[in-house]
C-alpha cells in the first residue's frame, strides 16, 4: 500500500469538478484551506474501509481516508446530555465514507489524482483516473427560497437570550451559545447550490457532503481540529462585529472570546502532553461580510492518542457550545426551539497522509429532500442585550443567504405576548419509541388505522385489534408503544365515564414536543388532573396541554393552534375540526383566557372542558360518539358555549 499521485492536466475551478461529479456515488467537495490551501474533491466510495497505517506522500498530498461530517448529536455519545429540541427533519449524526482516492487542487493550482493505492485496486483506479480526466461539469439552475424564522423565530430568540442571561446571572454557566433557525425549500441539487455559493463566498473551510436525499452546504470560516502527527491545534472563532474597530473595541466580545479560547485550551488539556497547551493572543481576520476574533491553541500529544481521543476530547466545538460545556449544552437543550443536526458540528477528513481536519460546521446550509435550514446564533454572556444579539445572528446569516440568492427575513415588531416559566425538567428522550393511545369501545379499537398510521405502524392492527378483543365490554384504552427498533408492547386498561373539568398551568416548552407523541412522557406526567400543563412556545403561542389538543371556542366559532411541527396532529383533533368546522390559528394566553370557552381533546376523553365548559363537552362529546360523527358539521354545536373559563 502506498500513496500515489498523478498530474491530471486540467484547468477547472473546485466548483467545476464538484460538477463533473455529478451523478457518481456520494460526491464532495472541500474547499479552502484544507490541508493547506486548494481543495479537495472526490466520489466512489469504498463499501468496505482500507485497514491503513500513516502514508508518506508529499507536502499538502491527501490520498484518500475518511471524509463527511459528525452531527451536534453526537455529543450525546460522548456526555451524558439530555433529549434535545425536536428535530422536524432528521439528518444522520455521523456520515462518513471511506474513499482511496481524491482529486487533490494544491497551493500552486495543479489538479492530482492521488489514490491510496493497493494491487487489487490498480486496475479499478487506473480507469478512473483517466475516465476523470476527461470529465466536463454541466451548471443546472436551482433556487433557494420562502426563507422565514422557525417557530419560536425571532420571539422566541429574544426570550432564549433573556432567560440565558438569567441563568448567567444565577451562576448557572457562563457563556451559552444559543440559535435559531431560518427555513425553506430548495428547488434543484444541492450540489449545484453549493458549487455557485462557494464561489462566491471563498470560504476557508467549505464543505459538501451528501447522504442519501440529505445534503450539508457548509461556507464555515473556522477550523475546529488540525492535527498532523503529534501536533494539534484549533482556531476558535469568537466575537462578531460588520467593522474591524467596533470588533476590537468590544469588551462584551472580547469576553466571549476570552472564555471560549479557555474552554479550548482545557479541551485540548485532556489529550496533551503536559506543559504543551500554548493559547496564542487573538487577532482580527475578515471574513464575508464580518470581522471575527480568532486565537489558535496549539498542543502536543502523544502517539497514543488516536484521532477518535482527540475528537472525543473536543466535541463539540467550544465555540458554539458555551462554558462549561457540559452545563451550556444543557442550556441549548432547554432553551432552543428545534435540535440541531450538523449544524455545529464539525466537517471535513481523516486521511493516512494528511492527518485529520475538520472545520466547525457554521454557516451551514442542510437539505433534506426539498427542505432547506440555515442555522445562526451567537455567544451569550452576562450583559447580552436580546436585539443586540438577534441582529448579530442575522448579519451571520445574511453573507451566505445573499450568496444563495435569498434573504434574510426582516425582524418584525415585537409582540406583547405573555410566556410563561420555562419548563423545569428534561425533554421527551425518543430513545424510549412512541406511544399512541387508542379508545375501545366493547372490544372494538375506534379509530385504529388512523392511530396506526401516525405511529407508522400499519403491521400491528392485528396484534391491537386482538388486545383490544381480549379486554371484553365496556370502555378501555388501548396503549401502544413502538420502539426504535421496531418492537412493540400493547397493553389494555379500564378507562373512565365523562372526564370531569380540568384548570390548565402554564409552562414554557421552546418549540414543544414536536409532532410525535413520546413514549417519554417525564416532561409531562407531572400534571394529574386537575391540574393539567400548558405548553406555550418562546413565543408566547399556545402550543397543547400536557395530553391533549386546545380548542377556544370565541361566539360560536372554534379555534385550534395550527399542526406546524410544534405539536401533536391528534386524531381527534382531526374528528373535532371536521365537525365543527374549526379554524387552525395561532393565539396567545390572553385570547385563551378571554375565551368563552376552552375545551382540551384526546384519544380516550374525547373532550374535555376547562373549567366551566363541562356542558358544551358533554356536548361534542354525544356528537363524537355518534355513528355520524365524521359526517358533515353538525348545526348549532357551540352556538350557546358555556361561560369563560
Amino acid at each position: 500500500m502506498e500513496l500515489t499521485r498523478h498530474k491530471l492536466g486540467i484547468d477547472a475551478t473546485p466548483q467545476d469538478v464538484l460538477r463533473a461529479l455529478r451523478g457518481d456515488a456520494a460526491p464532495f467537495l472541500l474547499v479552502g484551506d484544507w490541508a493547506g490551501g486548494g481543495a479537495i474533491a472526490g466520489s466512489e466510495p469504498l463499501a468496505a474501509p482500507l485497514a491503513t497505517e500513516a502514508l508518506a506522500g508529499p507536502e499538502g498530498a491527501v490520498g484518500g481516508g475518511w471524509f463527511g461530517w459528525l452531527g451536534y448529536e453526537l455529543g450525546h455519545q460522548i456526555e451524558r446530555l439530555p433529549p434535545s429540541p425536536p428535530r422536524p427533519h432528521p439528518l444522520p449524526a455521523l456520515a462518513g465514507r471511506f474513499y482511496d482516492h481524491v482529486l487533490r487542487l494544491d497551493a500552486e493550482g495543479t489538479w492530482w489524482f492521488e489514490a491510496i493505492w493497493t494491487p487489487a485496486r490498480a486496475a479499478a483506479l487506473d480507469a478512473r483516473r483517466a475516465e476523470l480526466g476527461r470529465r466536463a461539469g454541466e451548471r443546472r439552475p436551482w433556487r433557494l427560497h420562502g426563507m422565514r424564522p422557525r417557530p419560536p423565530g425571532y420571539d422566541g430568540h429574544r426570550w432564549a437570550v433573556r432567560d440565558a442571561v438569567r441563568r448567567i446571572a444565577e451562576g448557572e454557566l457562563f457563556q451559552a451559545n444559543l440559535c435559531l433557525r431560518l427555513d425553506g425549500k430548495l428547488d434543484g441539487e444541492p450540489l449545484d447550490a453549493f458549487a455557485d455559493a462557494s464561489a462566491a463566498l471563498a470560504p476557508a473551510h467549505g464543505a459538501f457532503f451528501t447522504a442519501g436525499e440529505h445534503a450539508v452546504l457548509s461556507f464555515s470560516p473556522e477550523l475546529f481540529l488540525r492535527r498532523t502527527g503529534g501536533h494539534a491545534w484549533s482556531d476558535p472563532i469568537k466575537g462578531t462585529a460588520l467593522g474591524e474597530a467596533a470588533l476590537t473595541a468590544s469588551e462584551k466580545d472580547a469576553a466571549e472570546h476570552v472564555m471560549i479560547v479557555d474552554l479550548v485550551r482545557n479541551d485540548l488539556g485532556r489529550v496533551a502532553r503536559y506543559g504543551s497547551v500554548i493559547a496564542h493572543a487573538p487577532h482580527v481576520e475578515a471574513h464575508p461580510g464580518l470581522f471575527h476574533l480568532v486565537s489558535r491553541v496549539e498542543a502536543e500529544v502523544a502517539e497514543a492518542v488516536s484521532d477518535a481521543d482527540l475528537i472525543r476530547a473536543a466535541f463539540p466545538p467550544g465555540s458554539v457550545t458555551g462554558a462549561p460545556k457540559i452545563q451550556a449544552q444543557h442550556v441549548i437543550a432547554a432553551l432552543e426551539g428545534s435540535g440541531r443536526e450538523a449544524y455545529t458540528g464539525a466537517m471535513g477528513f481523516a486521511s493516512p497522509a494528511a492527518g485529520l481536519e475538520l472545520n466547525v460546521a457554521i454557516r451551514t446550509l442542510e437539505v433534506s429532500g426539498r427542505h432547506a435550514w440555515l442555522g445562526v446564533g451567537g455567544g451569550i454572556v452576562a450583559d447580552s442585550d436580546p436585539d443586540a444579539e438577534l441582529a448579530e445572528a442575522l448579519d451571520k446569516a445574511r453573507p451566505v443567504l445573499r450568496a444563495l440568492g435569498a434573504a434574510v427575513p426582516s425582524p418584525s415588531a415585537r409582540r406583547a405576548r405573555a410566556v410563561p416559566p420555562p419548563l423545569d425538567g428534561p425533554r421527551a428522550d425518543p430513545a424510549l419509541g412512541l406511544l399512541e393511545t387508542v379508545l375501545v369501545l366493547d372490544g372494538e379499537p375506534q379509530h385504529l388505522d388512523a392511530h396506526l398510521a401516525r405511529l407508522g405502524a400499519p403491521e400491528l392492527r392485528a396484534r391491537a385489534q386482538a388486545a383490544a378483543g381480549a379486554a371484553g365490554d365496556g370502555r378501555h384504552r388501548l396503549r401502544i408503544v413502538l420502539r426504535p427498533d421496531g418492537s412493540a408492547d400493547l397493553a389494555t386498561t379500564p378507562a373512565g365515564a365523562d372526564p370531569a373539568p380540568v384548570h390548565l398551568v402554564p409552562v414554557c416548552l421552546p418549540g414543544g414536543l414536536g409532532d410525535r407523541k413520546w413514549a417519554d412522557r417525564r416532561p409531562v406526567e407531572r400534571w394529574e388532573r386537575p391540574a393539567t400543563g400548558l405548553l406555550v412556545d418562546a413565543d408566547g403561542a399556545v402550543l397543547e396541554a400536557a395530553w391533549g389538543n386546545v380548542f377556544l371556542v370565541e361566539d360560536g366559532r372554534y379555534v385550534t393552534p395550527p399542526a406546524d411541527g410544534r405539536l401533536l396532529p391528534g386524531v381527534t383533533r382531526a374528528r373535532l375540526i371536521g365537525l365543527v368546522d374549526a379554524a387552525e390559528e395561532e393565539f396567545d394566553l390572553g385570547r385563551l383566557q378571554a375565551a368563552d370557552a376552552v375545551l382540551l381533546t384526546s384519544a380516550v376523553a374525547l373532550v374535555t372542558p376547562v373549567g366551566a365548559a363541562a356542558p358544551l363537552a358533554r356536548e361534542l362529546r354525544r356528537a363524537m360518539s355518534a355513528p355520524s360523527a365524521s359526517a358533515a358539521p353538525r348545526a348549532g354545536l357551540g352556538t350557546s358555549p358555556a361561560p369563560g373559563r
